[in-house]
């Protein structure tokens, strides 16, 4: 017997119906959805598990009840729905993500529904997914069309066909008294999995459901996962012990309850709700009632109209979507997503757009009333929901006699600040680009230290002169107008401005101007360029192109820093780069680091200040590189004397457009020649677009010796050595295993049987610390390299010792560390940060170990202070001169640190590979009295890492954005 429908909305829903609204740490998405579900008359019971609560929300409507709930987290959501569904005093309740738009209509149908037919458990609608992007939305069919009354009296028939049909049913209106007696009986410890489908299992069981012919709700798409979760298709359907046995437990649970569902004896109740799981198992498998097919895109740039809609090359005219007042319905929601943003993807294209619409709103040199209007109406067609290029906007029209247009756009003004009075400023400071804008604004100097910085230039001949050569390869006078305009604005005189462009220059200059254009063509740029370095009388060169912009700071400081820096030969700086969409990222370079040179050429060759005399004696920029000539310039520099004098100042100079890393045949040349100059025959290969890694070819295949201090977690040791051994492609090693004889019996029997021509087993006379230990060892080592390597560390890839040595050959090299990763690929350890996180750390942490991070540091060889002793290699020679570990300062730790750091300042690089896989958990070690101990030795790098950056953070996974730390200029200036 099917139900009966009813459409009548004449019912008084706050009597019936109360709104659960979940949420957890997405406050734009909560104050979104509680505005949205305000308008309807019944209660609205918030709960809200973020740490932080949202005050006034309550009072704001006088339908929320606001609960804030921070102790549930979000692990807690079992206990923290159970709390919500004992809060009601309705008859009938719906649960409403923060995210979704379950459609107001629908609720009074499926209401009304369920007051005609008291057999019913719960009662919903289809539904569709969106997805939110800067200026439109997309939408997807989500539901197939299925049986839509599941209302057999028999409950095994009525569940076996909605679970072989499955809609998840969990945003249905439900009969809040069988939702009670769910949550009163399911497991606290019952896992996400379980609980979406024991929710539907238990609801079935209790009663019928139907599925209304109308759209119900619009829910966005799980862009970043699979709408129901893999994790649940896993627990239904894999076959592995602990999944079959949860499979079996919870079906022994489910058969245990009270319900409809009528069985002989609990086992026969138990293979019936094994069955059902195998019925959604299949119905998830073969995608029979879920799927993810584009609809429609929906596009709104006209404050003047409704959006504009396009469909896909498919339509579905069976779902309940196409019809006028629906789409009526999809506008008010658009103008709630677009007025109220919050969903990554879409605020992720805004962070662009806000940008932009930010810069254009800045005042300029010589503006006019007529490029000011023009720029506001640019900013306008970028987004018509940013509330201050409208108000911007109405003023400026206003003042220019434009009433129309101002009242037109005072009305959209009006209706934007309806729904809200917060702009995009929130959530934009919170963005990196906002807070980028912010970062530099704090570092400006204001006008009395901009006075004390000229006064003192003056009084030292002027500072350091800076001669900027601008490339206008595309003949962009606007670009090369931008730059002029940054250049004015900066607060530096020391400068001049040789514009190298491709069209007709617009005034006849010379070389003594400050601002000088010289004709080119795409084949002599590079000829045109040496001879004005040739001809120029500037003490520091910097390459750019037409429409970076300078820094209100960048000059200015590096004048200041480089009146005493006679030793200096070149200088990388900081920068920031603009993406294609927009968005501000910062690019904050390291100290001299000649691996990450090689590896990433494209980010870290750029925008080096160059000693003009240094340039010239380095014979200039050469032709065959044209594309690559700074990074060319900077590998003859170093061939010509050397790393010294090769200095970073951590100050972001420019502001550029951010290249795409990409194969670049010039930086390849470029390198190859300089290993050639440099003696190596080497490789120069490419696995990821615009990063090189170089094998140098060494010619000789030297002996290794793995040091391992035993320790008492014998299947620990076991492994480690059972990998070095049968993983191991390099056939000149041998195995110390370095023992204390206080080991447990079985370690020590293990040990004495241990028969492999490769391992030695070399027992100490007296317990000794694990570096004491791999000192002793390396007195009876016979390779020429050694390798220290943690007993419970595990190798993973068989070319890791010929990894190695294709660093720890060079001369320059002193020690070469390995990516750690533990059993779920995730960073362990990815080179060593002094004062991370308050003592020595690793960035990256718990990030996959193949993620394309911060300047791809995951990707590349490179150089950093120190490496885990986890795994890290080392000439035996070396090791020697520097005194090997330290034994008495370091006995309980960080005796690899200081190590590294030791070998730092021989002069030796330490270079960090991620050629070099090794298994380790990567523990920071507890031991204060020795961190205390590094401390106090190394203070220098302990206040500044050389290999950081000062602008970066030292806290979490670290290569962040610092708080915000305003230049001392009075101390430039002493």
């Amino acid at each position: 017997m099917q139900g009966k429908n009813s459409s009548e909305h004449g019912l008084a829903l706050d009597d019936q119906l109360t709104v659960v609204l979940i949420s957890h740490e997405r406050p734009a998405f909560l104050r979104r959805a509680v505005r949205f579900y305000s308008s309807l008359p019944c209660r609205i019971l918030v709960l809200d598990s973020s740490v932080e609560a949202q005050p006034g929300m309550a009072a704001q409507f006088a339908n929320v009840d606001y609960r804030h709930l921070p102790q549930f987290g979000y692990w807690g959501i079992r206990a923290k729905l159970a709390y919500g569904v004992e809060q009601l005093q309705t008859p009938y309740m719906v649960f409403a993500a923060d995210d979704d738009f379950l459609v107001h209509d629908a609720l009074h149908e499926a209401v009304a529904f369920m007051q005609a037919n008291p057999d019913y458990s719960l009662c919903h609608g289809y539904s569709m997914m969106y997805l939110a992007l800067p200026n439109s939305v997309s939408y997807y069919r989500r539901d197939k069309k299925v049986c839509e009354d599941y209302c057999s009296d028999l409950a095994q028939e009525r569940l076996t066909e909605y679970m072989r049909q499955y809609l998840p049913p969990f945003y249905a209106v439900q009969r809040t008294a069988i939702l009670r007696d769910w949550y009163a009986a399911m497991p606290e410890d019952t896992i996400f999995q379980w609980q979406e489908v024991g929710h539907t299992w238990y609801m079935l069981a209790r009663g019928k459901a139907r599925i209304l012919p109308i759209p119900y709700v619009v829910r966005e798409l799980n862009y970043e996962q699979s709408d129901h979760n893999t994790e649940i298709y896993h627990s239904l359907a894999y076959t592995d012990a602990k999944h079959v046995a949860e499979r079996e437990a919870f079906a022994g649970f489910l058969a245990s309850l009270p319900t409809q569902v009528q069985h002989a004896d609990p086992q026969q109740g138990k293979a019936f709700a094994l069955e059902s799981f195998e019925a959604l198992a299949d119905s998830l498998r073969t995608n029979r009632a879920l799927t993810a097919e584009l609809i429609l895109d929906s596009t709104w740039t006209d404050s003047d109209a409704d959006p504009q809609r396009r469909f896909g090359p498919k339509q579905y005219v069976e779902m309940p979507f196409y019809n006028q007042a629906f789409f009526d319905q999809l506008t008010h929601f658009e103008f709630l997503i677009h007025a109220m943003p919050a969903g990554r993807v879409q605020l992720r294209g805004l962070e662009g757009i806000w940008a932009r619409q930010q810069h254009l709103m800045l005042a300029r040199n010589n503006d006019t009333p007529e490029s000011v209007i023009d720029r506001l109406w640019q900013a306008h067609d970028s987004n018509v929901f940013n509330r201050d290029v409208i108000r911007r906007l109405v003023t400026q029209l206003q003042a220019m006699g434009e009433s129309q247009e101002a009242q037109e756009l005072g009305d959209w003004l009006a209706r934007l600040e309806a729904v809200s009075l917060e702009g995009n400023h929130s959530a934009f400071s919170k963005m990196l680009t906002g807070r980028l804008i912010q970062w530099l604004a704090e570092r400006q100097p204001d006008a009395e230290q901009t006075h004390a910085i000229s006064r003192h230039l003056a009084a030292n001949d002027g500072g350091p002169q800076f001669g900027i050569l601008l490339l206008d390869l595309d003949n962009d006078i606007d670009k090369i107008q931008v730059t002029l305009d940054s250049l004015l604005e900066s607060g530096s005189k020391a400068f001049k401005v040789v514009v190298f462009t491709t069209g007709e220059p617009p005034a006849a200059t010379t070389a003594q101007n400050v601002l000088h254009f010289v004709r080119v063509t795409q084949g002599n740029f590079v000829d045109k360029l040496n001879a004005s370095v040739g001809q120029s009388s500037a003490d520091w060169l910097l390459l750019a192109e037409a429409g970076d912009e300078f820094t209100a700071s960048g000059l200015l400081r590096a004048g200041l820093e480089l009146q005493a820096a006679g030793d200096c030969r070149a200088v990388a700086t900081d920068e920031i780069q603009r993406t294609s969409e927009g968005a501000l990222v910062n690019v904050f370079r390291s100290g001299f680091n000649l691996d990450l040179l090689q590896s990433v050429p494209a980010l870290m060759a750029r925008h080096w200040l160059i000693r003009r005399d240094v340039l010239v004696e380095a014979g200039g920029y050469q032709p065959d590189f044209s594309k690559a000539l700074e990074f060319d310039l900077l590998l003859r520099i170093i061939e010509q004397g050397g790393v010294g004098g090769l200095a970073h100042l951590d100050e972001p100079l420019l502001i550029t457009q951010a290249q795409a890393l990409e194969d670049n045949p010039d930086e390849r040349q470029a390198l190859l020649r300089h290993l050639s100059t440099r003696g190596y025959k080497a490789q120069v290969t490419s696995s990821l677009p615009g990063t090189w890694q170089v094998d140098y070819r060494h010619p000789g295949r030297p002996q290794v010796s793995v040091i391992v201090p035993a320790s008492d977690d014998l299947p620990a040791l076991q492994r480690c050595l059972e990998g070095l051994l049968l993983r191991t492609r390099y056939t000149q090693y041998e195995v110390l295993i370095a023992a204390n004889p206080n080991h447990s019996a079985a370690v020590n029997d293990w040990l004495g049987a241990l028969n492999n021509p490769r391992v030695q087993v070399l027992r100490s006379n007296q317990p000794l610390s694990e570096a004491a230990l791999c000192n002793a060892a390396s007195e009876q080592a016979q390779g020429e390299f050694l390798v220290l390597m943690a007993a419970d560390s595990e190798v993973v890839n068989p070319n890791w010792i010929e990894s190695l040595l294709n660093h720890a050959q060079r001369p320059e090299v002193g020690i070469v560390g390995a990516k750690l990763i533990n059993r779920d690929r995730k960073i362990a350890h990815a080179g060593l940060i002094l004062g991370m996180n308050d003592g020595v750390g690793s960035a990256f942490v718990g990030e996959k170990h193949d993620a394309e991070v911060y300047m791809q540091r995951l990707l590349v060889e490179q150089n950093y202070s120190a490496v885990s002793g986890v795994c890290l290699m080392v000439r035996k020679e070396l090791f020697n001169a520097l005194g090997g570990l330290d034994e008495e300062t370091f006995a309980d730790a960080y005796s690899d640190v200081d190590l590294c750091l030791k070998a730092g300042a021989a002069g030796y690089l330490t270079v960090w590979t991620p050629l070099v896989q090794v298994i380790h958990q990567g523990r920071t070690p507890d031991a204060p009295e020795a961190l205390a101990a590094l401390r106090e030795k190394w203070p220098g790098m302990f206040a500044a890492d050389p290999l950081y950056n000062a602008n970066l953070a030292l806290t979490g996974k670290g290569f962040t954005l610092a708080p915000s730390a305003p230049i001392d200029w009075a101390q430039l200036l002493a």
